[in-house]
């Protein structure tokens, strides 16, 4: 667990905007998504996280299997995921997540989990298998991996880039000024390293990262932020606006505009990422599978044209 409590600030929740107000989930396809992650004994970071598009999401069937648990053993002053002393690593778990897979048809899927600092190996292991199993029962999916930073676990990072995900994300967050107050468990260059390393173990699998904004961040610190996730060639951005899920949690500091992000989005696509989604509801999982399949033919396309050049 980690050593340092985040700040919480008890502030009031600010009035959400229009753009940032969504449907209640309600359709039959949603209840249908719940009921069979309940049979399964799995979890989703919809749910835990309290993720405003799970409704649009779960009415597609597309759903973030979370691994390793429920309970997380930091405490980020961001999330909503319970903080604790997790149990005991479900052995089954790897082959609950495919029979999921392929009940709900999925053509993509995105494997998350909570941090585990308790264990040897941060989780590493469970991500390896929950791939293994994948590609052995469901060999047509293509599988990205949303991982903690395995921080201080020697080896992890490789024996998960070792495994082949299509797509290794991790998350970045915010901006390096605010990692004490909000994501007080990490170090920012920590978290660079790691993408840094999967592109070292296979060049070929897409990296992905994402930060919220609202936090009290600055544009310019933003910038510099993409500046680093290129010089780790990073290829997938995600920007959203972060939400206060509970009292406890850090307040909202402002309500970023969609304007914004669509400058945010030009500004990313100046620097050379092979795909940006920037909106206020743009979340990590967000639309994935259509977004690798964007961000596989832009590689196509760029392969393409240095070719041409040479």
């Amino acid at each position: 667990m980690s050593d340092v409590t985040p700040i919480r600030d008890n502030k009031s929740y600010k009035r959400k905007p229009d753009w940032l107000r969504v449907k209640a989930p309600m359709s039959k396809e949603f209840g249908e998504t719940k009921k069979l992650m309940k049979r399964l004994g799995l979890n989703t970071v919809c749910e835990e996280a309290a993720c405003p598009n799970i409704g649009e999401c779960w009415q597609k069937k597309h759903a973030t299997v979370m691994i390793l648990g429920d309970i997380c053993t930091r405490a980020c002053a961001f999330c909503n995921i319970k903080t604790g002393m997790p149990g005991k690593v479900d052995p089954l778990e790897p082959v609950h997540v495919a029979e999921a897979c392929g009940e709900m048809g999925l053509e993509h899927i995105v494997i998350t989990s909570v941090d585990r600092d308790d264990l040897d190996d941060g989780g590493a292991t469970q991500f390896v298998r929950v791939i293994e199993e994948l590609r052995k029962r469901a060999p047509k999916t293509t599988i990205e991996i949303l991982t903690p930073d395995f921080r201080h676990k020697i080896g992890a990072i490789e024996r998960v880039a070792e495994a082949r995900p299509d797509v290794f994300n991790h998350n970045l967050e915010t901006v390096p000024r605010l990692y004490p107050t909000i994501r007080p468990g990490a170090r920012y260059f920590n978290s660079l390293r790691l993408l840094e390393t999967v592109k070292r173990v296979d060049p070929s699998i897409f990296t992905k990262s994402g930060i919220m904004v609202g936090l009290g961040e600055e544009r310019l610190e933003v910038s510099q932020v993409m500046d680093d996730m290129r010089s780790a060639d990073i290829d997938f951005l995600t920007i959203g606006q972060y939400l206060q899920p509970t009292p406890r949690h850090a307040a909202v500091d402002r309500f970023v505009t969609p304007d914004e992000f669509a400058n945010y989005e030009t500004l990313a696509r100046s620097k050379g990422f092979l795909m940006v989604s920037a909106s206020p509801l743009t979340r990590s999982s967000y639309h994935a599978g259509e977004d690798f399949e964007r961000m596989r033919k832009a590689r196509e396309e760029k392969l393409a044209k240095t070719a041409r050049q040479d």
